[in-house]
Order: C-alpha cells, then structure tokens, then sequence
C-alpha cells in the first residue's frame, strides 16, 4: 500500500519552503495574528450565546451562522479573485469583518446581544470569510513556486490550528477575565495587522490584454470547469460529507464543556486547544502517513479516526478522558482538509484556480452548515452524547463511500498553459462580440487507428467543453471513411481567443497524439467561421470598396 501520491510530498521535502518569499512572509504573518484573533472571536460568541439562551440549538447555529455565507457566495468570491487583482479583493473583506466586529463590539456594550443580533453580526463575519478565503489560498500560487504550494497550504492550516491551539486557552481566560466583548474587542484589533500587509503588497496578477469576462459568465465557466473535471468532482463530494459529518464534534463542543462535563469558559477554551494541538500534530507528522498510503486510503483512515473521536467525546465524563478524543479529532481534521485544499489546488490551472477552490469552499461549507443545524437539533431532541455518536456514524458512512467514488490518486499534471496559440490572420475585421464562432478540424485516420483514435476525441470532447466550448460532435464522411471532422462553437470571439489560451501542456498531449494519428501529409486542416443571419448587420456591410471581393 505504499505510495509516494500525496500531493504535498515533493514540496514538503524541498530546502526552499514558502518562507523564502518576503511577500508570503509578510502575508502570512498577518493572517497568522488574524486567526488569534478570529479564534478567540469564536470562543467568545460561542460561550456568550451559551450564557444567554439554555437551548443547545442557538450555540450551534453560531458555527453554522459562520460557515453558511461560505456555502452561498464563494462562487462568485471566486468568480472576482479570478478577474480582478485578489489583493484587492482581499482588503476589501477584511475591512468588512474589521467593521463588523468593531460593530459586535459596540452591541453587546449596548447590551443589544440577543441571539438573532449576534447570528446577524457572525453571519456578516462569514461573508467576508467566504470573500477572503478564495483570494487568499489562489494568492499562494501567486507569492510562491508551483511546486512550494502544497507546503505552502500545509503550513497555512498549520498556523490557524496553532492559533487554535493556543488561542481557546487565551480567549477561555479573556471571556472569564473581561467577559465576551473582550474576545470580540481584540479580534477587531487583530485584522489591523493583515489590513497593513495587504496595503502593502504590490500588484501579483499580470494585467490581461482581453477584457474581464462578466460575473456571470465567470462563474458559469468556473462551475463548467469543476463538473467537466471528474478528479475535482469526486474531491468536492468527499469533502462535503467530511464537513457534514465532522462538524458535530466542534458546533456540538460549549455544551459539551457546559453540560456533559458541567464547566466553564476556561474548560471550553482548553478543549479546543486539545483540538489545535491535535491538528499541529496532525500538520508536523501528517506526512508520513502520505509517504505510505494511497490517496483513497489516507482520507479514509482520517475519516475512521474521526468517527472514533467523536464517538470517545460522547461518553467522556472528565475533562482528562475528553482531551484525548480532542486531539484525535483536531489531528484528522486538518489531515483531511489540507489534503482536500491541496488537491483541488493541483487538478485546476491558475486561470481558474480561485473558482475552483471556491466550489471546493462551497461543497465543504455547505456540508458543515447543514450538519451544524442537524448535529444541533439532534443533540436537543436526543441529547448531546447521542448526536455525537450519529455524527460518528455518518462518518464511518462517509469513509465506505469511498468503496465507489474514491479519492483519485494526486497526479503530477503539467497544468501551466502553454502560450503557442497566435492569433490567425483574418480576411475580415471581427469584433469581440462578433459570433457564435464555428472551428472545424479535418482528420484523416487510417482504419487500424480508429479505436484509439475515438479514445482520444473522448478526452479532446471534455477538454473542449471544460474550456469554453458549446455544441462540440465528432463526424465521419460517409464517402470518404477515413476523413472525421471534429467541430464545436464558441458564443464570440473573444471567448474563442480565451479557449485556446487555456490549453494546458497536459491538453496539448492530447493534440500532439491526434496529430500524430493523422496521416496526411499536412497538419490538420482548420476551419474558422463566423455564423451570420441571411439579413446583413452593420458589422457585415464593407468598410472599403476591396471587401467588397
């Protein structure tokens, strides 16, 4: 069962880790400071909820308040990290959560913290989550080498859960010290430091010569991309029901430091440290496990270990037999994700990265708001023990699915494009907008080639239609039995000269062995068309006397 697949192997093992870029340096240490303060932000509303309503529900509904904007605006998060500068976009939400807890702030020293007003204020915090979160994990790509982004994303993951670690701890002694609006007050104060980073950090996009395609054609093109790639498919299921299932725990944890184990803040705050330490030892060790098991194999094996700690946490009655189980969870949580991120990261190239990591986000987050609910109503209507057995047993569910749709191995893709694509010399002057555009292609395959022939229009079909194309089909002249002619549509122009553009090496393989299968002496043949209604527009009528041919 060994296998060197894992996806952050190689990277792990280079002498120049991310560190050696300032720019990531800098990045990353003001997030570093963001997640102290975002997690002590968590303790406090978990625990202030907990103090001012007895119903197990509300203090769920905090981690679902928190992660169900995630679930609904990643995808167009996605769609605007793809299309304009991700520092930007990046400022722009921490600006929002620095607002809306200096906002949370001031309500609770108003004495306005009800349980609807401090959902609201967690659900404005997850929104610019769900916008930073895309910006930031494409940003990796942009402030280190390709191949230092898994060790990269590992160290992000490791970093929060340090935070984690350490932060329940803190925040625990700062809501008994200074009460909740004391966690909420240093949160605000953390993003100070991000907000300068970013403030700081140069432009990291190159500017594109074509104009940016519109928000809704982005996001039908990210979406596109994401279900014509079966790899990142299976990726985004798998990771959904992790979330759905392995929330309980973490949603389910203040009543269980209040109920089951009938403590306070600072217990709460030093279970959820038990978790941090487990993902840091989780991230330190994680890949040794990689070294030795298959892709399917490690995620599985992470959700069994889950299933295990949830169900310890369910029938611990002390702190000392709940730390343990704490530490099991927080280890295969990180294991998981980090796996999840980094492998979606590596399935898709730069051009569409942000989106489909935001899909990733959504299927992830998705699965956690639903479970938080569930996991929620389960505990009141069954008890707290017996909804984290459930929880446990969905993710035992979760690790036989992979029996079907398992994890596919990460492969070492060359995803950069490939930039050999010029643009032909036109007869006529065309618009951007000019379209629907025709491209048919002429191949001449002798009858011994056909199998494999067919066999490599099957993986052109899907590279077609994931990078833009409409309407593609594969024809054979009935007269002449050895010429096929392949021919798909582009909606305009522009979107044809973005096709070609986002070929990668890995999809100019596939072109290069249908070429070599064609037998004519020349390449083969291409047609570029423009459709045209039988009644003239102003964009067909000649701008010279020589068009008129």
């Amino acid at each position: 069962m060994a296998s060197s697949d894992g996806p952050q192997d190689e990277a792990a093992r280079k002498p120049d880790g991310p560190f050696a870029s300032p720019l990531y340096r800098m990045v990353w240490f003001g997030f570093a400071m963001s997640s102290f303060g975002t997690v002590i932000q968590n303790v406090g509303a978990a625990w202030l909820m907990t103090s001012i309503t007895q119903n197990p529900t509300w203090p769920a509904l905090v981690q679902a308040s928190n992660t169900l904007p995630v679930m609904m605006f990643s995808i167009v998060a996605g769609a605007l990290a793809d299309n304009y500068e991700r520092r930007n976009i990046m400022l722009v939400a921490q600006l929002l959560m620095f607002a809306a807890s200096v906002a949370l702030v001031a309500l609770v020293l108003a004495g306005g913290n009800t349980p609807l007003t401090l959902l609201a204020i967690t659900f404005l915090l997850g929104c610019g989550t769900a916008l930073n979160n895309p910006a930031w994990q494409a940003s990796v790509g942009d402030l280190v080498p390709r191949e230092t982004i898994p060790a990269a994303v590992a160290l992000n993951s490791v970093t929060f859960n340090i935070a984690r670690s350490i932060g329940p701890a803190l925040g625990g002694f700062i809501v008994a010290a200074g009460g909740a609006v004391a966690a909420f007050a240093i949160n605000a104060v953390s993003y100070l430091g991000i907000i300068g980073a970013l403030l700081r950090m140069p432009r990291m996009q190159p500017p594109d010569s074509l104009p940016r395609e519109h928000l809704g054609a982005a996001i039908a093109t990210g979406l596109r991309y994401v279900f014509m790639s079966p790899n990142i498919e299976v990726i985004l299921l798998r990771a959904a029901l992790f979330g759905f299932s392995g929330i309980g725990a973490q949603a389910l944890l203040p009543v269980v430091a209040r109920d089951s184990l009938q403590s306070g803040p600072l217990v709460y705050g030093l279970l959820l440290g038990a978790f941090g330490v487990g993902a840091v030892i989780g991230g330190t060790f994680g890949r040794l496990l990689r070294e030795r098991l298959s892709s399917e194999w490690f995620v599985r094996i992470c959700m069994v270990a889950f299933a295990a700690g949830a169900g310890l946490l369910s029938i611990a009655s002390s702190v000392v037999a709940a730390l343990p189980a704490l530490v099991v969870l927080g280890g295969t949580w990180l294991l998981a994700l980090t796996y999840f991120n980094v492998a979606v990261q590596l399935s898709c190239p730069r051009w569409v990265v942000a989106r489909a990591l935001a899909a990733y986000q959504t299927a992830l987050f998705g699965g956690m708001a639903l479970g938080s609910w569930l996991w929620g109503a389960a505990a009141e209507s069954y008890g707290v023990a017996t909804a984290l057995q459930i929880s446990g047993l969905a993710m035992l569910a979760s690790a036989a699915i992979g029996l079907v749709w398992g994890i596919p191995s990460a492969t070492r893709s060359n995803l950069e494009p490939v930039n050999l694509w010029k643009q032909p010399q036109l007869a006529f002057d065309l618009q951007h907008r000019s379209g629907p555009i025709v491209i048919s292609i002429e191949y001449l395959i002798d009858q011994k080639d056909i199998g494999e022939f067919l066999r490599a229009m099957t993986q052109r079909r899907r590279i077609r239609r994931r990078n833009g194309s409409i309407e593609w089909t594969l024809m054979r002249d009935l007269e002449h039995s050895e010429l096929w002619i392949e021919s798909f549509k582009l909606p305009n122009w522009i979107e044809y000269v973005r096709h070609n553009r986002r070929t990668t090496h890995d999809d100019a393989a596939v072109t290069a062995q249908l070429r070599a299968l064609h037998r004519g002496e020349n390449p083969p043949r291409v047609h570029r068309m423009v459709i045209r209604p039988t009644r003239p527009t102003l964009e067909d009528v000649p701008r010279n006397p020589a068009e008129l041919g």
